[in-house]
């Protein structure tokens, strides 16, 4: 198996290795944890023992007919983001992995996992790969950070066991950093009201999870505001001095910098890390509010620019690197609020920023791009992003969890792509790349339905080629996080109607969510789907996915998660059309008709979303805090 091999992955409803593994798991990996490295023994411990697919030795309830032997080697011989794994056959076959960076390890693992599966596959034909296992992996970081940032703020506050479960995730994919999105949702001392009732992380919470990811080589990152998406703090009086506008705090304001230093505070005492991302996105209007009437008109990149110095020398004298997103520097250079000025390859703020006094130079900026899917575009803005003097700025792409009650995955295999590509080749090449995770509109997703978007995104950064093979990208899915591939991207059936031939617009449908929360008796939506076999689409993909998520199967154990997307498609298989269906026999006068169609749809749609909204709420209480 030879990580850099070419990669390719499958449309949304294709299984790329057919689903024949359905038995008892074929090897155990025995895993030395007493004699690895004492750096790697807590995080080993972690992963084992809460591992979901009964691989390891230790915790497997029914011991598998082949059995691995697994140990590990640190050595300086192996460079920093690299490692090998090398199998060598006896009557226990030895599969020993050499790295140098503990994230590394872990990383190994995941391949060893995916290893393994490949093996159980290629059993089927060749029963010896089991028992005489014959193989090499050795794989090279494309990038020295690679990171995962989860939303926070939108009304959904990530609970410790579930970052835990996402922290393992990400090791066995080799993410180097977690950031926690926090606007106000973490505390601070002698401010109640800031993150009042929102379920923010206490310093406690915060340093537990900074423990758990460190034992795995994971850095943890704060990730706050300080200009913008202050919205949910300053609607309370207690910080009306603070306003500028009702999302944007006050620049220039002596009172505002000394309270941005208790958050700087309060948000990076927990963790080890000496960096910090300070936001500073979409701060639409700054200046335009109680600023204008306090100090008079000022043009806007002046006012971020000074704004940025002020928040980056407190950033300095608490020893922080500081980041910010980038899109305010493009806005304001066009006087755009716009996304579309941060993306117009023609808008270079180079020019707008010489005339003030530049950013500092040890600032990092973070452009965000979760839209196109041609690499050139992404190349060209970054290198605008280096003319700003940022010689290596980071490039974020997006798992489309956002304005949805499930991933859309594979318009995001589709973007990261393409931001992949630019970001790991020349003369575009940085140095760090982030998967965000976002859950705009109240964060009614399920942010594990992104674990197919996390996983393709490490090992996009573990290989210089530009394509993921899908047999690859499957058997990793089901060993490393216990899903089938296929079944997952069926579920983005939720949102991808059966238009085959329409072109890719730059942002993928919702349907899913306007057809939820619409009035049938309204139906607005009806003109988007017409003529097509909306309800017939929608009860394939519940019958699939529901049939994947409530069969017992301890191979694809993760598929349970399926039934959301299962459940939230059987109702929109009732309740699509369901306007017209009651309009024409309304309109004929045809009592009876109408009566089949309370029987038939409007009585099985009640009871259907009453189970979505019970299973929802149960899931959301499961894994956010209340």
């Amino acid at each position: 198996m030879d990580g850099g091999s070419p990669m390719q992955i499958s449309t949304p409803n294709e299984d790329p290795v057919p689903r024949v593994l359905q038995d008892a798991i074929g090897v155990n990996l025995a895993v030395d944890v007493d004699g690895a490295p004492e750096h790697l023994q807590q995080g080993l411990q972690q992963i084992i023992g809460s591992h979901n697919v009964a691989y390891f030795a230790q915790t497997s309830s029914a011991q598998a007919e082949h059995v691995w032997s697994v140990q590990f080697e640190h050595t300086e011989d192996v460079a920093s983001g690299t490692f090998d794994v090398r199998s060598v056959t006896g009557q226990v076959p030895q599969i020993t992995v050499r790295y140098n960076r503990t994230i590394d390890a872990f990383r190994a693992l995941g391949q060893v996992l995916t290893a393994a599966r490949a093996a159980e596959v290629a059993a089927l034909t060749n029963p010896s790969a089991l028992q005489t296992p014959d193989f090499t992996i050795s794989e090279s970081a494309q990038f020295e950070t690679l990171a995962l940032m989860i939303d926070c703020s939108r009304n959904g506050v990530l609970n410790v066991n579930s970052v835990r479960a996402m922290l393992r995730n990400m090791a066995l994919m080799g993410y180097t950093m977690l950031q926690l999105y926090t606007e106000d949702t973490y505390k601070v001392e002698g401010e109640p009201f800031f993150g009042y009732l929102r379920g923010g992380y206490t310093h406690d919470e915060l340093r537990a999870i900074d423990d758990y990811a460190f034992a795995m080589g994971i850095e943890v990152v704060a990730c706050i505001q300080t200009l913008g998406h202050l919205g949910q703090m300053l609607q309370w009086p207690r910080y009306a001095g603070l306003r500028d506008t009702n999302e944007v705090i006050l620049s220039r304001a002596p009172e505002t910098y000394a309270f941005l230093e208790k958050l700087i505070k309060a948000a990076s005492a927990p963790l080890r890390s000496k960096r910090i991302h300070i936001g500073m996105d979409e701060a639409y209007g700054v200046g335009e509010g109680r600023f204008r009437g306090l100090y008079g008109q000022v043009e806007g990149t002046a006012i971020f620019v000074e704004h940025l110095g002020r928040v980056h020398a407190i950033c300095a004298q608490l020893g922080l690197r500081a980041m910010i997103w980038s899109d305010m520097l493009f806005c304001l250079a066009a006087k755009n609020n716009a996304l579309y000025a941060y993306y117009d390859q023609s808008n270079n703020p180079a020019e707008a920023l010489s005339r003030v006094e530049g950013i500092p130079r040890d600032i990092d900026l973070v452009f965000w791009d979760y839209y196109h899917t041609q690499p050139e575009i992404y190349a060209r803005k970054i290198q605008q992003h280096k003319d700003l003097g940022c010689n290596s700025p980071w490039m974020a792409g997006g798992a489309w969890t956002w304005s949805r009650l499930w991933c859309h995955v594979p318009f995001s295999f589709e973007s990261n792509r393409a931001s992949l590509i630019a970001a790991k080749s020349q003369p575009g090449r940085v140095a760090s790349f982030m998967l965000t995770i976002w859950g705009d509109e109240g964060n009614e997703c399920d942010f594990f339905s992104a674990l197919p978007v996390m996983l393709y995104v490490a090992n996009h950064a573990h290989t210089d080629k530009s394509e993921i093979d899908a047999v690859f990208m499957e058997n990793a899915f089901a060993a490393v996080c216990g899903g089938s591939l296929g079944d997952w991207m069926a579920a983005s059936g939720v949102d991808e109607l059966p238009q085959p031939n329409e072109a890719r617009a730059q942002m993928p449908s919702n349907m899913s969510k306007w057809l939820l929360w619409e009035d049938p008796m309204l139906s607005f939506m009806s003109p988007q789907y017409a003529g097509l076999a909306l309800d017939e689409h929608y009860a394939g993909t519940a019958s699939r996915l529901l049939d994947c998520a409530l069969a017992p199967n301890t191979r694809y154990p993760l598929n349970r998660l399926l039934r959301m997307p299962g459940l939230l498609a059987r109702v929109l298989s009732l309740k699509c059309n369901l306007r017209d269906r009651l309009a024409r026999p309304y309109k004929a006068g045809d009592r009876t008709a109408l009566l089949q169609v309370a029987e038939t749809r409007l009585r099985p749609l009640i009871e259907a979303q009453r189970e979505l909204w019970l299973y929802h709420r149960a899931r959301w209480m499961r894994i956010y805090k209340p």
